[in-house]
């Protein structure tokens, strides 16, 4: 009883983060503060920063106030995610009220019977694709609902759905070889022709795919043959929605039509981003659309559905919320004015190292300041001014630069807090963030140490053109 008594346990979510919004709050007390000049490039229609231009501020240290502040700060400024979440968890509640997702999934599962090993390789295959054509982030939150019922329905567990879907996501977004939001802005800036060097990202692409779907797989097998060893098997125990397959569950005509509503709204929605540059608002309004529209084909009535969206939007209020606290540590540092010293100061260490392990240093910055700067397109324009003129420095080729600048910002979005997408999955998942890392954390290093190796190849054979 006394080792019991002893045995430590993980603090909350909300306290993990607040303890790292304090951690920011001490930093503006001890780190000193500078900025950098930023300047808008009409040509590349993009503010970006003049390396040379890092220049000591006045100090700003953080009061016990601003500490405070800086949680409702952070729900404001990350207010479009937040409620972008609360939407698709109301709106998917609709959808499930109408019987449509249980019945589907109870169709596809008795399909799939003796199957069930495909649908992960699969599964992180299709998002994969979106992750390195249209830069597949935040959309995943959407279908994570469905991933984690067919987990559940095929004997696996939440983390799985979530590692089919969210990670599935990230191998492509890794990959990055036809992303417009990171790769394509990071080459504009360094001048490199759009998506060159795109063969040996398909390499990397195909590493970290085989390697995830590996890990994936593992731990899922585990998990069907012992439900016990899942990271998340209490919190499923506790789950009062079951996920039991009958074999002669009726799919009726009201269901299809549902369904139909579903399929052609995400089509709209994926349509959107690639041809009208949707983001955001624009998400939230479709799946809200399909939410209500699903709902009266579903034969629910106005007020039922309005029950359903309002049930969905408690059930998800722990995951929006924490996208709106892991943005405080941000907002935190932005007004201790620390980030740039941090970005300044790692940028120094890279310029110190050897050539083909400057790769590996600059590779490892990157990864270091995503934790601050989690958005692949604000920190290409943060940092790749800075990354260019020092990889022409250190001897190392632009292209190389890029490539760590695309590591060093998709492998860690998917275990830093600070990263709102994946928080809004784990939150729309209902699965905690210290049990996501216990799963995820382990790939992570095994994905770095890959990355490693491709950046140090590349500094070597000097992936060009230039």
């Amino acid at each position: 009883m006394a080792e019991e008594k002893k045995k430590f346990k993980v603090p909350h979510t909300y306290v993990i983060l607040f303890c790292v919004i304090i951690l920011a709050a001490i930093g503006s007390y001890i780190l000193p503060p500078g900025e950098y000049t930023r300047v808008r490039d009409e040509a590349l229609k993009r503010t970006i920063v003049d390396p040379n231009s890092f220049h000591s501020v006045e100090r700003s240290p953080v009061t016990l106030f601003q500490l405070f502040m800086s949680v409702p700060e952070g729900m404001v400024k990350a207010a479009e995610i937040v409620f972008f979440i609360f939407i698709c968890g109301g709106a998917f509640n609709i959808i499930q009220a109408t019987g449509c997702l249980h019945s589907s999934i109870s169709r596809a599962v008795v399909a799939m019977k003796g199957k069930e090993t495909w649908m992960v390789p699969i599964v992180m295959l299709i998002f994969s694709i979106g992750g390195f054509t249209v830069g597949m982030s935040e959309e995943v939150i959407v279908f994570i609902p469905i991933g984690v019922a067919l987990a559940r329905a095929t004997g696996y567990d939440d983390i799985t759905a979530v590692a089919m879907m969210s990670t599935g996501a990230a191998i492509g977004f890794n990959g990055g070889m036809l992303n417009p939001f990171t790769v394509g802005v990071a080459q504009g800036i360094a001048e490199l022709p759009l998506f060159s060097g795109i063969q040996f990202r398909w390499i990397g692409y195909g590493l970290f795919y085989v390697i995830a779907v590996a890990y994936t797989l593992r731990y899922a097998k585990r998990v069907k043959a012992d439900p016990s060893t899942s990271y998340v098997a209490d919190l499923i125990r506790e789950d009062t929605s079951t996920h039991r397959i009958a074999d002669d569950v009726e799919f009726t005509t009201c269901h299809k039509l549902v369904l139909l509503v579903f399929a052609l709204g995400i089509a709209y929605m994926v349509y959107g981003v690639m041809k009208e540059g949707f983001y955001m608002m624009e998400l939230a309004t479709v799946f809200f659309g399909i939410g209500v529209i699903g709902g009266l084909v579903g034969r629910l009535s106005p007020s039922n559905i309005a029950r359903a969206f309002v049930a969905g939007c408690q059930d998800i209020a722990f995951g929006a919320l924490v996208v709106g606290i892991s943005r405080g540590i941000l907002v935190t540092m932005s007004n201790g004015k620390i980030i740039d010293t941090v970005i300044h100061g790692l940028a120094g260490v890279v310029s110190v190292l050897p050539h083909g392990f400057a790769a590996i240093g600059m590779f490892l910055v990157q990864s270091c300041i995503n934790f601050f700067i989690p958005s692949g397109s604000g920190q290409a324009a943060t940092t790749m001014p800075i990354m260019t003129p020092l990889a022409d420095l250190v001897g190392i080729t632009r292209q190389t630069a890029v490539l760590c600048f695309q590591y060093g910002d998709g492998l860690s979005n998917s275990v830093i807090p600070t990263s709102a997408s994946l928080m809004g999955v784990l939150g729309m998942a209902k699965v905690p963030y210290e049990r996501w890392l216990k799963f995820m954390f382990p790939l992570f290093l095994i994905w770095t140490a890959v990355a490693c190796v491709l950046v140090y190849v590349a500094a070597v054979i000097k992936l060009g053109p230039f």
